[in-house]
Protein backbone atom coordinates (compact mmCIF):
# COMPACT_ATOMS: atom_id res chain seq x y z
CA UNK A 1 0.00 0.00 0.00
CA UNK A 2 1.20 3.64 -0.73
CA UNK A 3 1.80 5.84 2.45
CA UNK A 4 1.18 9.27 2.77
CA UNK A 5 1.46 11.92 5.85
CA UNK A 6 -1.07 14.94 6.44
CA UNK A 7 -0.07 17.17 8.54
CA UNK A 8 -2.84 19.42 10.62
CA UNK A 9 -1.63 23.24 10.30
CA UNK A 10 -4.58 25.08 11.96
CA UNK A 11 -4.73 27.04 15.04
CA UNK A 12 -3.53 29.57 17.05
CA UNK A 13 -1.67 28.44 19.92
CA UNK A 14 -3.10 30.79 22.46
CA UNK A 15 -1.04 29.49 25.49
CA UNK A 16 2.29 30.65 23.79
CA UNK A 17 1.02 33.98 23.77
CA UNK A 18 2.13 36.62 23.03
CA UNK A 19 4.70 35.32 20.54
CA UNK A 20 2.14 33.05 19.25
CA UNK A 21 -0.56 35.35 17.33
CA UNK A 22 -3.10 34.68 14.97
CA UNK A 23 -0.61 35.90 12.11
CA UNK A 24 2.24 33.62 13.07
CA UNK A 25 0.50 30.58 15.36
CA UNK A 26 3.42 28.51 16.91
CA UNK A 27 3.48 26.12 14.39
CA UNK A 28 5.51 28.14 12.13
CA UNK A 29 7.25 28.99 15.22
CA UNK A 30 10.89 27.49 16.09
CA UNK A 31 10.07 27.29 19.91
CA UNK A 32 13.07 24.82 20.40
CA UNK A 33 15.82 24.70 17.98
CA UNK A 34 16.65 26.39 14.73
CA UNK A 35 13.13 24.75 12.72
CA UNK A 36 10.03 25.71 13.06
CA UNK A 37 7.53 23.29 14.62
CA UNK A 38 6.23 22.24 11.02
CA UNK A 39 9.46 22.16 9.64
CA UNK A 40 10.24 19.86 12.45
CA UNK A 41 7.21 17.67 11.87
CA UNK A 42 8.00 17.50 7.81
CA UNK A 43 11.40 16.33 8.63
CA UNK A 44 10.25 13.97 10.95
CA UNK A 45 8.23 12.30 8.52
CA UNK A 46 10.58 12.55 5.22
CA UNK A 47 13.07 9.24 6.22
CA UNK A 48 9.35 7.71 5.79
CA UNK A 49 7.40 9.42 3.03
CA UNK A 50 8.55 11.78 0.41
CA UNK A 51 7.34 15.36 -0.20
CA UNK A 52 4.73 14.47 -2.82
CA UNK A 53 3.10 12.08 -0.34
CA UNK A 54 3.09 14.92 2.70
CA UNK A 55 -0.25 17.01 2.30
CA UNK A 56 -0.73 20.08 4.18
CA UNK A 57 -4.17 21.17 5.52
CA UNK A 58 -4.48 25.06 6.85
CA UNK A 59 -6.58 28.21 6.71
CA UNK A 60 -5.94 30.79 4.13
CA UNK A 61 -4.04 32.61 6.25
CA UNK A 62 -1.05 30.56 6.93
CA UNK A 63 -0.76 28.94 3.78
CA UNK A 64 1.76 31.88 2.22
CA UNK A 65 3.86 31.13 5.12
CA UNK A 66 3.52 27.61 5.06
CA UNK A 67 4.76 27.42 1.28
CA UNK A 68 8.01 29.87 2.42
CA UNK A 69 8.70 27.23 4.76
CA UNK A 70 8.41 24.23 2.97
CA UNK A 71 9.68 24.72 -0.05
CA UNK A 72 9.80 20.94 -0.71
CA UNK A 73 5.89 20.32 -0.37
CA UNK A 74 4.52 20.64 -3.90
CA UNK A 75 2.06 23.92 -3.87
CA UNK A 76 -0.90 21.47 -4.63
CA UNK A 77 -0.82 19.46 -1.46
CA UNK A 78 -1.51 22.11 0.76
CA UNK A 79 -5.04 22.56 0.93
CA UNK A 80 -6.66 25.42 2.27
CA UNK A 81 -10.01 25.13 4.99
CA UNK A 82 -12.06 27.77 3.39
CA UNK A 83 -12.83 28.10 7.39
CA UNK A 84 -12.35 26.20 10.66
CA UNK A 85 -14.43 23.59 10.53
CA UNK A 86 -12.92 21.17 13.20
CA UNK A 87 -10.34 18.37 13.25
CA UNK A 88 -12.71 15.51 11.51
CA UNK A 89 -13.31 18.21 8.62
CA UNK A 90 -9.42 18.79 8.24
CA UNK A 91 -8.84 15.13 8.55
CA UNK A 92 -11.52 14.03 6.55
CA UNK A 93 -10.44 16.62 3.63
CA UNK A 94 -6.80 15.15 3.38
CA UNK A 95 -8.61 11.52 3.41
CA UNK A 96 -10.78 12.88 0.20
CA UNK A 97 -7.93 13.75 -1.56
CA UNK A 98 -5.89 11.03 -1.11
CA UNK A 99 -8.21 8.68 -1.98
CA UNK A 100 -8.46 10.68 -5.07
CA UNK A 101 -4.87 9.59 -5.99
CA UNK A 102 -5.28 6.07 -4.79
CA UNK A 103 -8.24 4.35 -2.74
CA UNK A 104 -5.99 1.89 -1.38
CA UNK A 105 -3.22 4.23 0.05
CA UNK A 106 -2.81 4.61 4.28
CA UNK A 107 -2.89 7.06 5.32
CA UNK A 108 -1.38 9.11 8.96
CA UNK A 109 -2.84 12.35 10.55
CA UNK A 110 -0.65 14.35 12.70
CA UNK A 111 -0.35 17.96 14.09
CA UNK A 112 2.14 20.40 13.39
CA UNK A 113 3.03 21.48 16.67
CA UNK A 114 4.58 18.59 18.33
CA UNK A 115 7.99 18.54 19.73
CA UNK A 116 9.41 15.39 19.44
CA UNK A 117 12.78 13.87 21.23
CA UNK A 118 13.71 10.81 19.52
CA UNK A 119 12.93 11.26 16.15
CA UNK A 120 13.95 7.53 15.29
CA UNK A 121 11.92 6.01 17.92
CA UNK A 122 9.03 8.20 16.33
CA UNK A 123 9.50 6.75 12.79
CA UNK A 124 9.39 3.33 14.59
CA UNK A 125 6.23 3.91 16.12
CA UNK A 126 4.82 5.37 13.21
CA UNK A 127 6.04 2.59 10.71
CA UNK A 128 4.25 -0.18 13.08
CA UNK A 129 1.36 1.79 13.39
CA UNK A 130 1.24 1.52 9.55
CA UNK A 131 1.65 -2.27 9.57
CA UNK A 132 -1.14 -2.28 11.87
CA UNK A 133 -3.16 -0.05 9.64
CA UNK A 134 -2.39 -2.43 6.68
CA UNK A 135 -3.13 -5.69 8.13
CA UNK A 136 -6.74 -4.94 9.04
CA UNK A 137 -9.68 -3.24 9.58
CA UNK A 138 -8.42 -0.76 12.32
CA UNK A 139 -8.53 2.64 13.19
CA UNK A 140 -4.73 3.15 14.82
CA UNK A 141 -3.59 5.34 17.59
CA UNK A 142 -0.24 6.15 19.03
CA UNK A 143 -0.64 6.03 22.79
CA UNK A 144 1.95 7.92 24.68
CA UNK A 145 2.94 6.58 27.82
CA UNK A 146 2.46 9.36 30.49
CA UNK A 147 5.08 11.06 31.98
CA UNK A 148 2.83 12.40 34.61
CA UNK A 149 -0.65 12.65 35.84
CA UNK A 150 -1.38 15.88 32.79
CA UNK A 151 -5.30 17.42 33.37
CA UNK A 152 -4.71 18.63 29.82
CA UNK A 153 -4.10 15.41 28.34
CA UNK A 154 -6.54 13.08 26.79
CA UNK A 155 -6.13 9.22 27.94
CA UNK A 156 -6.89 5.62 26.11
CA UNK A 157 -7.66 2.63 27.68
CA UNK A 158 -5.07 0.05 26.60
CA UNK A 159 -7.12 -3.21 26.08
CA UNK A 160 -5.95 -6.92 24.86
CA UNK A 161 -3.11 -7.19 22.39
CA UNK A 162 -3.53 -7.91 19.08
CA UNK A 163 0.28 -8.83 17.28
CA UNK A 164 3.83 -7.52 17.20
CA UNK A 165 4.15 -5.05 14.49
CA UNK A 166 7.86 -3.65 13.49
CA UNK A 167 8.94 -4.75 16.88
CA UNK A 168 6.16 -2.79 18.70
CA UNK A 169 3.27 -4.25 20.17
CA UNK A 170 -0.27 -3.49 18.86
CA UNK A 171 -3.82 -3.64 21.61
CA UNK A 172 -7.18 -2.97 21.12
CA UNK A 173 -7.96 0.63 22.19
CA UNK A 174 -11.03 0.09 24.89
CA UNK A 175 -12.40 3.93 25.33
CA UNK A 176 -11.45 7.52 25.25
CA UNK A 177 -11.50 9.56 28.08
CA UNK A 178 -10.84 13.50 27.68
CA UNK A 179 -9.21 15.89 29.83
CA UNK A 180 -10.00 14.23 33.77
CA UNK A 181 -9.64 16.14 36.62
CA UNK A 182 -6.50 15.44 38.80
CA UNK A 183 -7.82 12.55 40.81
CA UNK A 184 -9.35 10.67 37.81
CA UNK A 185 -5.93 11.51 35.58
CA UNK A 186 -3.56 9.70 38.53
CA UNK A 187 -6.01 6.97 38.69
CA UNK A 188 -5.75 6.25 34.58
CA UNK A 189 -1.66 6.54 35.02
CA UNK A 190 -2.12 4.24 37.46
CA UNK A 191 -4.37 1.65 35.70
CA UNK A 192 -1.77 1.72 32.39
CA UNK A 193 -3.97 4.59 30.47
CA UNK A 194 -1.90 6.27 27.75
CA UNK A 195 -1.95 10.10 26.09
CA UNK A 196 -4.30 10.03 23.41
CA UNK A 197 -1.80 12.81 21.38
CA UNK A 198 -3.85 12.59 18.35
CA UNK A 199 -1.22 10.62 15.80
CA UNK A 200 -3.64 8.67 13.61
CA UNK A 201 -3.01 6.06 11.13
CA UNK A 202 -5.66 3.95 8.89
CA UNK A 203 -6.40 3.12 5.75
CA UNK A 204 -8.66 5.72 3.66
CA UNK A 205 -10.83 3.39 2.63
CA UNK A 206 -11.72 2.51 6.03
CA UNK A 207 -11.55 6.68 7.48
CA UNK A 208 -14.33 7.26 4.84
CA UNK A 209 -16.40 4.57 5.78
CA UNK A 210 -15.87 5.40 9.46
CA UNK A 211 -17.10 8.90 8.11
CA UNK A 212 -20.11 7.44 5.97
CA UNK A 213 -20.95 5.79 8.95
CA UNK A 214 -20.62 8.53 12.35
CA UNK A 215 -20.43 11.38 10.47
CA UNK A 216 -22.95 10.97 6.97
CA UNK A 217 -23.58 14.87 6.49
CA UNK A 218 -20.07 15.57 6.62
CA UNK A 219 -19.13 12.58 4.77
CA UNK A 220 -21.62 13.79 2.05
CA UNK A 221 -20.27 17.25 1.70
CA UNK A 222 -16.44 15.38 1.48
CA UNK A 223 -18.21 13.24 -1.09
CA UNK A 224 -19.40 16.10 -3.21
CA UNK A 225 -15.69 17.61 -2.97
CA UNK A 226 -14.31 14.84 -3.99
CA UNK A 227 -16.32 14.22 -7.24
CA UNK A 228 -15.35 18.07 -7.91
CA UNK A 229 -11.37 17.92 -8.05
CA UNK A 230 -10.75 17.98 -11.20
CA UNK A 231 -13.43 20.22 -12.18
CA UNK A 232 -12.58 23.60 -13.09
CA UNK A 233 -14.72 24.90 -10.42
CA UNK A 234 -12.90 22.60 -7.37
CA UNK A 235 -11.82 25.81 -4.97
CA UNK A 236 -15.47 27.40 -5.47
CA UNK A 237 -17.18 23.87 -4.70
CA UNK A 238 -14.87 22.72 -2.00
CA UNK A 239 -15.25 26.39 -0.36
CA UNK A 240 -19.47 25.63 -0.99
CA UNK A 241 -19.56 22.63 0.71
CA UNK A 242 -17.12 22.77 3.30
CA UNK A 243 -18.97 25.95 5.00
CA UNK A 244 -21.64 23.89 5.36
CA UNK A 245 -20.15 21.47 7.55
CA UNK A 246 -21.26 21.58 11.26
CA UNK A 247 -17.42 21.82 12.97
CA UNK A 248 -16.94 18.03 14.37
CA UNK A 249 -13.38 17.10 16.07
CA UNK A 250 -12.35 13.66 14.73
CA UNK A 251 -12.32 12.70 18.83
CA UNK A 252 -15.63 13.34 19.24
CA UNK A 253 -17.08 12.63 16.14
CA UNK A 254 -15.61 9.41 15.01
CA UNK A 255 -12.80 7.79 17.58
CA UNK A 256 -14.85 7.74 20.92
CA UNK A 257 -17.40 5.84 19.11
CA UNK A 258 -15.84 3.71 16.49
CA UNK A 259 -15.13 -0.08 17.17
CA UNK A 260 -12.34 -0.98 15.43
CA UNK A 261 -9.89 0.54 17.22
CA UNK A 262 -5.94 -0.22 17.84
CA UNK A 263 -3.38 1.82 20.46
CA UNK A 264 0.47 1.55 20.21
CA UNK A 265 1.80 2.04 23.42
CA UNK A 266 5.08 3.93 22.71
CA UNK A 267 7.59 6.63 24.16
CA UNK A 268 9.47 9.13 22.23
CA UNK A 269 9.89 12.08 23.71
CA UNK A 270 6.69 13.60 22.94
CA UNK A 271 5.78 16.84 24.18
CA UNK A 272 2.58 19.12 22.70
CA UNK A 273 4.65 22.02 23.40
CA UNK A 274 1.41 23.40 24.96
CA UNK A 275 2.76 26.24 26.79
CA UNK A 276 5.71 28.04 28.33
CA UNK A 277 6.38 25.23 30.94
CA UNK A 278 6.72 22.86 28.55
CA UNK A 279 9.55 24.72 26.83
CA UNK A 280 11.42 24.77 29.97
CA UNK A 281 10.57 21.16 30.55
CA UNK A 282 11.99 20.18 26.64
CA UNK A 283 14.38 23.24 25.96
CA UNK A 284 18.05 23.33 26.96
CA UNK A 285 18.37 25.20 30.30
CA UNK A 286 21.73 26.22 31.43
CA UNK A 287 22.89 24.91 35.23
CA UNK A 288 20.22 26.75 36.55
CA UNK A 289 17.83 25.53 34.88
CA UNK A 290 16.93 28.72 32.78
CA UNK A 291 16.05 28.84 29.26
CA UNK A 292 17.32 32.25 27.74
CA UNK A 293 16.38 33.20 24.06
CA UNK A 294 17.99 36.90 24.01
CA UNK A 295 19.83 39.33 26.03
CA UNK A 296 19.42 38.31 29.84
CA UNK A 297 21.46 38.93 33.24
CA UNK A 298 20.60 37.21 36.14
CA UNK A 299 21.24 37.02 39.80
CA UNK A 300 20.56 33.90 41.73
CA UNK A 301 17.36 33.44 39.18
CA UNK A 302 16.46 29.49 39.00
CA UNK A 303 14.15 27.79 36.58
CA UNK A 304 13.24 30.69 34.59
CA UNK A 305 12.31 31.20 30.84
CA UNK A 306 13.49 34.34 29.52
CA UNK A 307 12.53 35.36 26.06
CA UNK A 308 13.98 38.91 25.28
CA UNK A 309 13.58 40.00 21.71
CA UNK A 310 14.10 43.83 21.95
CA UNK A 311 16.00 44.87 24.84
CA UNK A 312 17.80 43.26 27.63
CA UNK A 313 16.20 41.70 30.89
CA UNK A 314 17.63 41.41 33.91
CA UNK A 315 16.24 39.41 36.88
CA UNK A 316 17.56 38.98 40.58
CA UNK A 317 16.39 36.13 43.37
CA UNK A 318 13.58 34.95 41.44
CA UNK A 319 12.21 31.41 40.71
CA UNK A 320 9.95 29.79 38.34
CA UNK A 321 8.96 32.40 36.03
CA UNK A 322 7.92 32.79 32.47
CA UNK A 323 9.11 36.05 31.36
CA UNK A 324 8.34 36.80 27.33
CA UNK A 325 8.76 40.63 26.29
CA UNK A 326 7.85 41.55 22.89
CA UNK A 327 8.37 45.51 21.59
CA UNK A 328 4.16 45.19 21.86
CA UNK A 329 3.83 43.41 24.78
CA UNK A 330 4.94 41.72 27.93
CA UNK A 331 4.14 38.74 29.99
CA UNK A 332 5.19 37.82 33.41
CA UNK A 333 3.91 34.35 34.82
CA UNK A 334 4.66 31.93 37.62
CA UNK A 335 5.69 28.89 35.50
CA UNK A 336 3.09 26.74 37.17
CA UNK A 337 0.47 29.44 36.17
CA UNK A 338 1.36 28.89 32.61
CA UNK A 339 -1.60 26.80 31.24
CA UNK A 340 -3.79 30.36 32.53
CA UNK A 341 -2.16 32.67 29.64
CA UNK A 342 -4.94 31.28 27.33
CA UNK A 343 -7.34 32.73 29.61
CA UNK A 344 -5.53 35.94 30.23
CA UNK A 345 -5.84 35.76 25.85
CA UNK A 346 -9.48 35.59 26.26
CA UNK A 347 -9.71 38.71 28.16
CA UNK A 348 -7.21 40.42 25.81
CA UNK A 349 -10.01 39.58 23.26
CA UNK A 350 -12.80 41.48 25.19
CA UNK A 351 -10.63 44.49 24.84
CA UNK A 352 -11.01 46.37 22.12
CA UNK A 353 -7.57 48.45 22.25
CA UNK A 354 -5.71 45.18 22.73
CA UNK A 355 -7.43 43.23 20.02
CA UNK A 356 -4.35 44.33 17.68
CA UNK A 357 -1.84 41.97 20.08
CA UNK A 358 -3.96 38.55 19.32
Amino acid sequence: MTRYVAILAGGSGTRLWPLSRASSPKQLLALVGDRSLVQATVDRVRPLVPPERILIVTEASHAEALQAQLPEIPASNILVEPARRGTAAAVGLAATYISHQDRSATMASLHSDAFVLDPDGFRRSLNAAFEVAESGTWLVTLGMRPTSAHTGMGYIEVGDPIGVFGGLSAHRAVRFVEKPEQEEAERLVAAGYVWNPGMFIWSVDVILAEFRRWLPQMYGRLEAIRDGIDSPHRDSIREREYLQMVPETIDYGIMERAKILATIPTAFGWSDVGNWSEILKIGECDDQGNLVRGDHLGIETRRTLVYASNRPIFTVGVDDLVIVDLPDALLICHRDEAERVKQLVEQVQTRPEWRHLL
